[in-house]
């Protein structure tokens, strides 16, 4: 299972901070009030992205034992051997180097004696050929229609990655061009997602690395059926099992690598894009599961994005502990997890355009780091691991800021905004966006200082409404600021937190990279699957709230 982590509660620097912690009493007002420097001395920049974190509940003490204990776990260690390609994920034996895939084609890495980056950019060829075919009408379906609509088939990270990007990117999307995403296995996703679509002018991917994934397969079958059905139904193809293969062979591509399985199906093999077992699915939306994405926006854009990736793994490799932001954002979660018992953070993009951001980050942090045993085996011996969550501001303020301000819980809040919008709409003389991010400015404050009940009564509250009206502040918040939302600050973006979730597991002695917490359920459906449908041998051996939840099912299934 490899050396053993350090235990963190074994190092100095968690003494030093455990004493800090004791007794911590925060003032905000106070300290940015004594230290006029303390917003320009927390803000950083990485790449292009602008960072403050002035309003985090520390002070330099506090975030130099943070920075200590980051040295004393080995932090900076353990990234270069992610990066140069060791088996850090030892209990699937592999490396991890999502890192590659964003390496620029002259860079060196051989890892195993393969040169990664050449095979990276093999890839990539591939994909952007087959996207600039689709993009010009070069490629068509089997009725020589042009492609209108990319249908990506996915779940996890083959789904949540490419619907959040293509989201986030859509006003560089090719007029003309769209994608849908079918990921849940619930029949309703796939229905709703076809409705309306015409199949002659309809490309899936199918992105699963195994070929072989319950869900995106059945989708995969449905979406088969439903093309083939359709284009007899209309005349566009003769009936036969040559026809359809013709058919099939048009309108569908993979990102796999089992290319036994993708001929299987009935897709050329020539059109399957691989990727490989260093990459975990919820770090692959810049490697082929991309697919879609490269189609929408263009291969020109999409190296933007891998570009803003590379310079966020540029600045967290090269940067010192005391100005890298990832591994600075990491360690704060540090603090407020284990040392402030916090138990969620909040991602607040004010912008609409990033309303799946919160969601992707959930797969990311959550599968990453939600683990009860480090990596050699042992059980932890902290908390690990915070319940990741948001909405876009303003939607958000509407909804649950109350508690962020006003509530018992402690919540660290990470803030997005960008200085240029996507839209710039006007209401008569008012500019929308700066509205939009008046909130974004005036919510971060209100957080951090909050009113006192003296500045409540100043404005003529009645006395028995003062508490109510009283916001404690003290509240924790970072500032993420860019000139825009581009491909390429997307992708640094992506690669922040990419890195603030490594340097959490790093402290905590986890293995990041893998997620056998998914797996149990996956295999208790297949094996209860036969009692749903009748088997009463299968039904009796299962316990009494099973039993009764099937037998439920059977009574109201018409």
């Amino acid at each position: 299972m490899g050396a053993a982590p350090v235990d963190p509660r074994s190092t100095a620097a968690w003494t030093t901070l455990t004493k800090l912690a004791d007794g911590f009493t925060p003032d905000l007002r106070r300290w940015f009030a004594e230290d006029a420097d303390r917003a320009s001395r927390f803000t950083h920049d990485a790449a292009e992205l602008h960072v403050d974190l002035s309003k985090n509940l520390v002070d330099d003490t506090i975030l130099g034992a943070l920075v200590e204990l980051g040295r004393e776990v080995g932090l900076e260690a353990r990234r270069d051997a992610m990066l140069r390609g060791d088996h850090i994920n030892v209990t699937e034996d592999r490396a991890v180097l999502h890192t590659a895939l964003r390496q620029p084609a002259d860079a060196d890495l051989e890892v195993e004696g393969h040169d990664v980056v050449d095979d990276v950019h093999d890839v990539l060829a591939r994909v952007y050929s087959f996207a600039a075919d689709v993009r010009s009408g070069a490629w068509t379906g089997v009725t020589g229609e042009r492609i209108r609509t990319v249908v990506n088939i996915g779940i996890g990270g083959s789904d949540l990655g490419p619907v959040m990007a293509y989201e986030a990117l859509a006003p560089y999307v090719q007029d003309g061009l769209e994608c849908r995403f079918i990921s849940n296995i619930d029949p309703t996703d796939a229905a709703r997602t076809l409705a309306g679509l015409d199949p002659a002018s309809t490309l899936f991917v199918v992105s699963s690395k195994t070929f072989g994934t319950l869900e995106t397969l059945t989708n995969a079958r449905l979406c088969r059926a439903w093309l083939l059905d359709a284009l007899r139904a209309a005349g566009a193809i003769e009936a036969g099992d040559e026809a359809a293969a013709a058919a099939v062979a048009k309108h569908f591509v993979a990102v796999s690598t089992a290319l036994d399985k993708v001929a299987a199906f009935g897709i050329d093999p020539a059109n399957a894009f691989g990727f490989w077992d260093w990459v975990g699915g919820r770090y692959s939306v810049d490697s082929a599961i991309g697919t879609s994405l490269v189609v929408a926006i263009g291969p020109e854009r999409f190296e933007e994005f891998l570009a803003g990736f590379h310079a966020m793994d540029e600045h967290f490799r090269t940067a010192p502990l005391e100005q890298n932001v990832p591994a600075l954002m990491g360690l704060l979660n540090i603090w407020y997890v284990n040392f402030l018992d916090a138990q969620t953070h909040a991602v607040l993009p004010y912008a609409q355009l990033l309303h799946r951001f919160p969601a992707y980050l959930q797969q990311l942090t959550m599968e990453s780091n939600g683990k009860g045993v480090r990596w050699d085996g042992t059980p932890v011996t902290t908390d690990t691991g915070e319940v990741f969550w948001g909405e876009p501001g303003t939607n958000g303020q509407h909804a649950f800021y109350q508690l962020i301000h006003q509530g018992t819980r402690l919540i660290p809040a990470d803030f997005i905004a960008f200085a240029e919008p996507a839209y710039p709409l006007v209401d008569g003389d008012t500019d929308v966006h700066e509205l939009l991010l008046a909130n974004f400015f005036a919510q971060t404050k209100a957080l951090a200082f909050g009113k006192t009940a003296d500045e409540v009564r100043a404005e003529g509250t009645a006395e028995a409404l003062v508490p109510a009206r009283v916001f404690p502040g003290n509240r924790p918040t970072t500032s993420i600021m860019a000139p825009s939302l581009t491909p390429a600050v997307l992708g640094q973006l992506i690669a922040l937190y990419e890195h603030i979730t490594f340097t959490q597991g790093v402290v905590w002695g986890i293995d990041s990279f893998d997620q056998w917490g998914v797996e149990l359920g996956k295999q208790l459906a297949l094996q209860v699957a036969p009692a749903i449908h009748g088997d009463e041998t299968v039904l009796a051996g299962q316990d009494p709230s099973t039993q009764s939840l099937i037998r439920y099912y059977r009574e109201h299934r018409a």
